[in-house]
């Protein structure tokens, strides 16, 4: 690939300019919130937020939010191993929030989040939805880094760290 001022550029669109690592993630599948997969991922993250915040996410899940038609939780794995989830729930008609997106530490700066987060939001538009919201914090400068070279923006604080001084509520028409 090309590189931009010192930087790998970006593929155009996925084609066949992704690795095959990343392409296995696009393939990742859609499991119940509760499913062991996705268990195991979220229980990884949120000890993540522990070392990095002090604390895991608070913010209030019910596994119901991430069922279909209203929302999806997907997880992805790499030669069998699970190295990647989120999910998309409902805010209102037009809008979903992505949730506990997450790639572990031996999976990452491999174009894997990036996929992920594509794959998130094609789910979401196949839900019907037009824009997409998350809220990440500075101690996550990757994933803040990835989100806003993906094109999301600061929108309105909401969710429950709209008032920490620390979360970053951004978004993106779909």
């Amino acid at each position: 690939m090309e590189r931009r001022g010192g930087r790998r550029a970006r593929p155009e669109g996925l084609g066949g300019q992704l690795s095959e690592r990343t392409r296995e993630v696009l393939a990742a599948a859609p499991v119940p919130y509760a499913h062991a997969d996705a268990q195991s991922l979220v229980e990884a993250v949120q000890q993540e937020y522990v070392e990095r915040y002090g604390g895991p996410d608070e913010t209030p899940v019910d596994g119901a939010d991430f069922d279909p038609p209203a929302g999806v939780f997907l997880v992805g794995r790499v030669d069998g191993t699970l190295v990647a989830c989120g999910g998309i729930r409902r805010v209102d008609d037009d809008t979903a929030e992505i949730k506990r997106m997450y790639v572990t530490s031996a999976a990452r700066r491999q174009g894997v989040a990036r996929a992920m987060l594509t794959r998130l939001e094609q789910a979401a538009r196949d839900a019907g939805y037009r824009r997409l919201v998350l809220e990440s914090g500075n101690a996550q400068p990757e994933a803040l880094a990835l989100y806003r070279s993906s094109g999301y923006t600061p929108v309105a604080p909401y969710g429950f760290y709209r008032c920490h001084p620390e979360a970053n509520s951004l978004g993106r028409m779909l």
